[in-house]
């Protein structure tokens, strides 16, 4: 039988009992007064309790699937997208369980609509001038193949950068972006609808880079400071709306051209010409370059490749506007 003692301050928000609840795993749901908040609490993958992703592994039982329901992000910072609607609250239930859990409020809110956003694990520091590092990105998701990517990075503490298309992200999507947080993962603004940002007026670039930016910042907390230009393009207006929304351009010197050829040999072999201080391309949205990572990382580990976020890699928040293609 698992026991839980619930912070009082969600009692607080809700009751003003100065009292602490003790949840038991085995009791049906019952009520919500001033004396008891009793209810089955889902399992977390844990018998020992929810970790926050640190090199230990994981920590937050998500292999085979979200498991945990979530409410919504804080409040927006570029206001919501047109027709966004108000942002989704969990019920006093949702956070008794999710404090009880591990997870964290980091907002202002109404007590009632506390939203509870992942903990991010702690930096690590990595010497990219001494270490051979090497930096994994995937594009264009989250998608249908990217929870098992996460497995495989998970089993073997490696952690990677995501650059996020915001139109992908519905809302069993939200649970895959909350993991890559808590398991130290970088998320990347990658557009809303991927579009060629060379072609676009600057209101249209900043809308693309805006609307994503908001919605990262919603359902995870994550403000995010990296951009890749879909297709690569970019130019002085890219640049100039990057700067204005804080982000650095993010490019690559290593092309797996895993999108074009589907074959997990291919991607693995172009993988392996990452040399130290290199930017990987890669798609998390093709099951051929997820079945190809494990192999990948066995050759680059076997040549005393660490495997590292961009910011880990630079050494520093990369500058905004900037473009960057590796760490030389």
């Amino acid at each position: 039988m698992r026991v839980w003692t619930v912070p009082t301050v969600v009692l607080l928000a809700v009751t003003g009992s100065t009292s602490p609840i003790t949840l038991v795993g085995s009791v049906e749901p019952a009520t919500t007064t001033v004396a008891a908040v009793t209810a089955t609490v889902p399992a977390n993958g844990s018998e020992s309790g929810p970790g926050t992703g640190s090199e230990s592994g994981p920590g937050i039982g998500f292999a085979s699937g979200p498991g945990i329901g979530f409410a919504s992000g804080s409040a927006p910072v570029l206001g919501p997208p047109p027709g966004a609607g108000p942002a989704r609250a969990g019920t006093l239930w949702d956070v008794v369980t999710r404090r009880a859990q591990g997870w964290t409020s980091r907002s202002n809110a109404e007590p009632s609509v506390l939203p509870v956003l992942p903990v991010q694990p702690v930096s690590r520091r990595v010497d990219c001038e001494r270490v051979r590092c090497v930096a994994l990105t995937f594009d264009d998701g989250p998608g249908p193949y990217t929870g098992g990517l996460l497995d495989i990075l998970a089993e073997r503490r490696v952690r990677a950068s995501f650059f996020v298309v915001g139109r992908m992200v519905s809302e069993e999507d939200e649970a895959v972006l909350r993991r890559m947080v808590a398991e130290g993962h970088e998320l990347g603004n990658h557009t809303w609808n991927h579009p060629q940002l060379t072609r676009l007026p600057h209101e249209e670039v900043r809308r693309e880079l805006g609307r994503t930016q908001w919605l990262v910042k919603r359902v995870t907390g994550v403000t995010m400071n990296l951009m890749r230009p879909p297709y690569g393009l970019t130019g002085p207006q890219v640049a100039a709306e990057s700067r204005h929304l804080g982000l650095a351009q993010i490019l690559w010197n290593v092309d797996t051209r895993d999108w074009h050829d589907r074959d997990v040999s291919v991607v693995a072999h172009r993988a392996a010409a990452a040399g130290p201080g290199s930017v990987v391309l890669l798609h998390d949205i093709h099951p051929t370059t997820v079945r190809a990572v494990p192999h990948l990382l066995d050759d680059l580990a076997g040549r005393g490749y660490r495997f590292v976020t961009l910011s880990e890699l630079y050494g520093r928040r990369p500058a905004p506007g900037r473009r960057y293609y590796h760490n030389p």
